[in-house]
């Protein structure tokens, strides 16, 4: 037996790549190596020294390549990817779509086929972990029948990607009706919120953990604070009597909580009022926050996701150097695909760094390194799974993105946190590798057949459109052209 047939048998030997580890040490290897065995990294290092001790079935190489975690989107809604652009800049059109959408006029192939759209948009943008509330719109949840649920992460596991689906009631008042489409018709009924908790319940049981525990299920409650909403003021008890069964069943089932659409005041009036942070929240959009709102955040050790790309950050500002100050950890999302934003994180980087330092009109506020981290270990610390993903080390998951450097927007090849951060896209990554298998490499999707889904999405819309009755939310606006203002 040679020398050669001494080392360790590994699966995948990823060298010659620029390694930015995101490690405890932030250590940027330059002609370094990542080391796969089964769904698990087993070692980082130089190239020289990894290929001494291991020997792989495959030998990736990653020259003029950045080599990082995958991506994690804390934040965004499932239904979304079918919705973009529906109302043109009309947001209260859009939200009311929403509305009708998922409660009316999607059936259980809709969800099934958005799902996989997602994960797909995810997948090539080098999304390895993402977050996604079963609804949305305004906290119109999918929860009148679990099936909707299921055929969500049926998709996921199909595709390969990690998932964590948030699951609860939508907002008052109810019982609010929902349609159900079957091959003999479609039958609408009225939901209780007993049925939705019932139903989310079930969802827990059928869903957590699958998939060697890609799909994890969050649950999730609408945002509720009186000064804010004095329409739902008479629904108080509704959302403290919510708040504690939930708040349970997360506790018994070990389940994550999130929520979206914080803003001033209802962080404080979350955790006083109701008890919903922990360690294991995390709480969206979080515009304009009180210092009580920051100090609850302390306090409980929850953490806040900023969407900086979202409806949410022009009305309002997460304020997230002075969170990051204060020690809270804050994670970068995309709040979906609609109405006019996407899955590249990249972007959102880019816009996230540029929004704060316009704000505080300096340059020198949020460094890049920073949020990279913000979209990778942060995150994952954020969603309670950072002893598992979000840096490239040994004994964790096998979940990595290649980035091509070598393009005319990326050059000269140095510096290479600045290029990833400031000019990278999604449509850079040319590798996406989840639990050690490969599910994209040359821009090609592997695990799942990229032209049927296209296909199959623009038959489902056509069929959604028809049945919400809001073809006309398609048409061009008048004031597209020409204007200053929608």
């Amino acid at each position: 037996m040679n020398s050669q047939d001494q080392r360790e048998a590994i699966d995948v030997l990823i060298a010659h790549g620029c390694v930015i580890t995101l490690d405890a040490e932030r250590r940027v290897i330059e002609d370094g190596a990542v080391a796969v065995k089964g769904e698990r990294i087993v070692a980082v290092g130089g190239t020289a020294e990894l290929s001494a001790r291991y020997r792989a079935a495959r030998t990736i190489d990653a020259r003029r390549k950045a080599v990082l975690p995958g991506f994690i989107d804390a934040h965004a809604h499932a239904g979304h990817a079918m919705l973009r652009t529906i109302g043109g800049a009309d947001g209260d059109a859009w939200s009311a779509a929403a509305e009708t959408i998922y409660t009316r006029a999607s059936d259980e192939t809709f969800w099934e086929v958005e799902s996989h759209l997602a994960a797909l948009e995810r997948l090539k943008a080098g999304v390895t972990t993402g977050v996604s509330l079963l609804g949305g719109g305004n906290s119109i949840m999918r929860v009148d029948d679990p099936v909707y649920a299921r055929r969500h992460c049926d998709a996921v596991v199909r595709t390969g990607t990690r998932s964590i689906v948030a699951v609860g009631p939508s907002r008052p008042p109810a019982p609010r009706a929902y349609t159900r489409y079957t091959p003999e018709g479609s039958d609408t009924r009225d939901v209780d919120f007993d049925t939705m908790y019932e139903v989310c319940e079930r969802i827990v049981d059928a869903c957590h953990g699958d998939a060697n525990g890609r799909i994890r299920i969050a649950l999730t409650l609408p945002v509720y604070l009186p000064d804010h909403d004095p329409e739902l003021a008479a629904y108080e008890p509704v959302f403290r009597e919510q708040a504690a069964r939930y708040m349970a069943l997360a506790r018994a089932r070990g389940l994550a909580f999130t929520q979206d659409g914080h803003r001033a005041g209802s962080l404080a009036f979350a955790h006083r009022e109701l008890g919903l942070l922990n360690e294991t929240s995390f709480m969206s959009h979080s515009i304009d926050l009180t210092p009580d709102d920051i100090a609850a955040c302390v306090e409980t050790g929850a953490s806040i996701v900023h969407n900086p790309s979202a409806i949410m950050s022009i009305i309002g500002r997460c304020p997230v150097p002075e969170l990051i100050d204060a020690g809270v950890t804050v994670a970068i999302a995309s709040d979906g695909a609609a109405p006019d934003r996407g899955y590249d994180m990249f972007r959102h980087m880019w816009q996230c760094m540029h929004y704060h330092r316009r704000h505080f009109r300096d340059p020198d506020v949020l460094p890049h390194g920073k949020v990279l981290e913000m979209v990778t270990i942060d995150a994952a610390k954020a969603l309670s799974l950072d002893h598992e993903i979000g840096s490239l080390e040994a004994g964790k998951l096998a979940d990595l993105i290649l980035v091509d450097l070598y393009k005319p927007h990326m050059m000269p090849m140095n510096m290479p946190v600045y290029r990833v951060t400031c000019f990278a896209n999604a449509a850079d990554v040319c590798l996406t590798m989840v639990g050690g298998r490969i599910l994209m490499e040359d821009r090609r999707v592997l695990s799942v057949d990229e032209g049927e889904i296209l296909e199959r999405v623009t038959e489902v819309a056509e069929r959604m459109i028809e049945r919400s009755g809001l073809r006309h939310l398609l048409d061009e606006p008048p004031t597209l052209w020409g204007h200053s203002h929608y």
